[in-house]
């Protein structure tokens, strides 16, 4: 039985989910505006 474990790392942006973009329902992408498009949370 194989099992897979994905762990969130705590420096992970909360907003875009450490991807450091948006997809957007109608096409193409948006950088997320808390992370700057780095998927890592701000410090501060």
């Amino acid at each position: 039985m194989t099992t897979a474990t994905t762990l969130e790392r705590e420096d992970t942006c909360l907003y875009c989910g450490g991807d450091g973009y948006y997809q957007l329902l109608l096409g193409g992408s948006e950088t997320c505006e808390s992370c700057g498009g780095t998927g890592k949370q701000n410090a501060g």
